[in-house]
């Protein structure tokens, strides 16, 4: 495995690879990779000839007082997890490769409506941050596919509506979340728990479950079952940040026309917030039907 630490570098070791007509799969990350992670690694290899990994924390999606300098950098065990894996290139930029004007005077790319809601409400300039710097990064590497989690099913919507409004040549792919046996999603995140914490935690997504089950055999009232569900994760010792049931593909209420719902939780739990979705889509005779955890 190769790494690059600079544009110039990654450009000539792809050329090389473009060069021999091989496809190219990009995962972008922030490192202190987990299986989570290394299943979308897994995911891109199937998909193309070459598969690039990106290791940035990108400070432009990190608002105030949030967790940029705690946040885990642990290149070296990363690399030894990607070598596993058979990544060909390794992109590990500094902050002054991707922003070397400052991020003061960086041209910022928005989704607007996706990026308003759910998230975008309690941490505002994040979305814009993720999608600047994938932009970049996508700008950058050129892949011909590009692989995420659906555990943000936020950031992939809005990745998705990136791509497509900017006529980007890249096929975005998400794989379904990664999680432990007890159903808690992977996160870096996850590090931060308490013992204490940690047993509690996998109640988001029983929540996020039983709700999905109750939509699924004909409740709809949905204002109830977001109550029900923020009420139960505030008595578990959580601080709800929202629990919403919305059109999978609008991010917004859902109506008559909604295909798929998607059910979103944020909550934190002591210091660590925590994110995670459940979705439901309409079969053919016009029932819910449950899909793979997002």
């Amino acid at each position: 495995m190769r790494t690059c630490n600079s544009n110039a570098q990654l450009h000539a070791a792809l050329k090389c690879y473009r060069s021999e007509g091989q496809s190219i799969a990009f995962v972008p990350t922030m490192g202190n990779l987990h299986e989570g992670h290394l299943d979308l690694v897994r995911k891109a290899r199937t998909l193309c000839d070459i598969v690039v990994v990106s290791i940035f924390v990108n400070p432009l999606q990190f608002g105030a007082g949030e967790d940029l300098d705690a946040y885990p950098r642990t290149l070296a065990a990363d690399k030894e997890k990607l070598f596993s894996e058979g990544v060909q290139l390794l992109f590990a930029p500094g902050v002054e490769d991707i922003y070397p004007e400052g991020m003061d005077k960086q041209t910022v790319v928005g989704v607007p409506d996706l990026g308003d809601t759910l998230c975008g409400t309690s941490r505002p300039g994040h979305f814009d941050g993720v999608t600047t710097v994938v932009c970049k990064l996508f700008n950058i590497v050129q892949p011909d596919v590009s692989v995420f989690g659906e555990k943000d099913f936020q950031q992939l919507s809005i990745v998705r509506k990136m791509v497509t409004d900017l006529c980007m040549p890249v096929e975005i792919v998400g794989v379904a979340t990664t999680r432990d046996e007890d159903g808690l999603a992977k996160s870096s995140r996850n590090g931060y728990l308490s013992r204490e914490e940690r047993d509690i935690a996998p109640l988001i997504h029983q929540t996020l479950n039983t709700c999905r089950e109750a939509i699924a055999c004909g409740f709809d009232n949905f204002l109830q079952l977001e109550s029900h569900a923020r009420m139960k994760l505030l008595q578990a010792g959580f601080e709800p940040d929202y629990f919403a049931i919305r059109d999978a593909r609008t991010l917004r209420a859902v109506t008559e026309d909604t295909e798929e719902i998607a059910i979103l939780a944020a909550a934190r739990l002591g210091n660590t917030r925590l994110i995670d979705n459940v979705r439901l889509s309409l079969n053919p005779v016009g029932d819910w039907k449950m899909l793979a955890d997002g």
